[in-house]
């Protein structure tokens, strides 16, 4: 059946866009969501088929928290994120004339590319796969991914992208971590060659670990829209699936969750202020992870992505650098502590200290599904203000996320149950083949660095500046806030208080 593209619906919503813009009622800043989120995850970290089957039910029964367009089948954005069936992928391989090189490490880039303008698609594919080579990768080839468009509303098939994968061979003597890294680095430089050729070109994953499925559908659409994951052969330890609910956004294709590492249900409220320190903390930003390669990802938050994909970037960039992603958590949503230290271990104390003096919290109602590759954790926010409830089953799965209920599992078969507080995490380690509870996680966090040494040699600006008269104060005020903002030392910051005596601000 062949389809005739009409893109009169995109040019007027567009133009809507651009008038409400104008007219200050539409800021793509401002945009927020609130969804359905949750995961499935064997506790063994054994890939099967059922994982994938339970993930696509979970999903579906989170359908009510999406929105609905007028044309019945147009969703605000749905998704799930699996490892990558190796089997299933080698079959691809092979379709393109290659023998799969068993002995080495295997990736797909899942790519959204322009539909209608095949020069653009061109233009896309040079960019996607001169990064990969200057890498120094082989390229097996390219996928045509099927799709089923009868499930689509009109809306979303109008603004429906081209969706192929680009299939690529380790050519190095890389660990899988050390690959990701690289896969990592090759994204971010795609995408900004992508802006500077301005093509409309976004890659929901590049991962030699997993894989995103996601698009501008319901949630009961995604499995019958990609055939894929009804393929016997794709099997995963996890799944991440999200429903979304935008509620002053615009749904796009590429704003559909799960993103890269996470997937969220909730606002970022701090988000503005976020967004400036972290451009703030890239100025002397470095990692040994990175190397020489660490300007290849600034801006670390793409322009025009949403709250949940500047967290998920910057939580992303955390895990590159070598942070586990219940470190990540801990770091950018921890839970409230400065007023409980009469009732919280000391070494957690002297962990959240550590992390509130090296990232600002991204504080908001919400609730996280995330992973690494290794871990898979959920977890809320420090007010608990989104619910997340999970159940552990006598067969090994782990179910979380914010229905109870989502995947039926008969009462004889559960094993524990219950709902995540504030600011808690429940966690698995799929390499290690155990669950992790709120307690048990941050204690083996507090214990793998010695965050009360590195807490003993914090400066508190605060009493440092506390005796420096008022005036003096308001005159270096500007040159001072700049500094601070850019990450400069104590002794750094001694030469702009060198004019007053230093008893005054002892």
């Amino acid at each position: 059946m062949t389809t005739t593209y009409d893109d009169s619906w995109v040019k007027a919503e567009e133009a809507k866009r651009a008038w409400m813009h104008e007219h200050s009622l539409y800021k793509a800043d401002d945009e927020h969501a609130s969804c359905g989120v949750g995961l499935v995850v064997s506790i063994e970290g054994k890939p099967s088929r059922g994982v994938v089957e339970k993930g696509i039910q979970a999903l579906q029964a989170v359908w009510h928290r999406g929105a609905v367009d007028a044309d019945g089948k147009t969703g605000d954005g749905a998704g799930i994120h699996v490892q990558i069936p190796v089997r299933f992928f080698y079959d691809q391989v092979r379709r393109t004339g290659h023998e799969p090189a068993l002995d080495k490490l295997i990736a797909v880039g899942q790519v959204f590319l322009p539909r209608t303008d095949f020069a653009a698609q061109e233009r896309c594919r040079t960019i996607v796969e001169s990064e990969v080579l200057r890498m120094g990768h082989y390229i097996y080839g390219w996928r045509h991914v099927p799709v089923d468009i009868s499930v689509l509303g009109e809306k979303a098939n109008a603004t429906r992208p081209e969706i192929e994968q680009i299939l690529i061979r380790c050519e190095k003597p890389l660990s899988t971590e050390e690959f990701e890294r690289e896969l990592y680095i090759i994204r971010r430089r795609i995408e900004k060659a992508a802006v500077a050729a301005q093509v409309n070109l976004y890659l929901a994953s590049l991962s030699c670990r997993s894989i995103i499925y996601k698009g501008m559908m319901l949630a009961e659409q995604v499995a019958t829209f990609y055939p894929d994951l009804q393929d016997e052969r794709f099997e995963s330890a996890f799944a991440i699936f999200h429903q979304r609910y935008s509620t002053n956004t615009f749904p796009q294709w590429a704003l559909a969750q799960p993103f890269r590492m996470l997937a969220h249900n909730g606002e970022i409220n701090t988000l503005k202020g976020n967004v400036n320190w972290t451009r703030s903390h890239e100025i002397r930003m470095s990692s040994d992870a990175f190397g020489e390669m660490a300007e290849d990802i600034k801006p670390i938050i793409p322009s025009g992505t949403s709250d949940s994909g500047a967290l998920d970037s910057v939580f992303e960039a955390l895990v590159r650098a070598g942070r586990s992603a219940p470190m990540a958590k801990t770091i950018l949503v921890p839970e409230a502590w400065s007023k409980m230290t009469g009732e919280m271990p000391k070494a957690w104390q002297d962990m959240y200290a550590y992390c509130n003096s090296i990232m600002e919290p991204w504080d908001g109602p919400a609730a996280l599904a995330m992973t690494d590759g290794r871990w898979v954790c959920g977890g809320l926010d420090r007010n608990g203000l989104r619910p997340l409830r999970y159940v552990v089953t006598t067969d090994g799965l782990l179910v979380a996320g914010s229905e109870a209920g989502m995947v039926p599992v008969e009462e004889r078969n559960v094993r524990e149950k219950g709902a995540l507080g504030p600011g808690q995490m429940i966690a698995v380690d799929m390499e290690e083949g155990r669950l992790y509870h709120d307690v048990e996680i941050k204690d083996r966090l507090a214990a793998s660095q010695p965050f009360s040494q590195w807490v003993e040699k914090v400066v508190d600006l605060n009493a440092l500046l506390r005796d420096v008269p008022e005036k003096a104060l308001f005159a270096g005020e500007e040159l001072r806030r700049r500094q601070i903002a850019a990450g400069y030392s104590v002794e750094e910051l001694e030469q702009v208080l060198a004019p007053w005596p230093r008893t005054a601000r002892s």
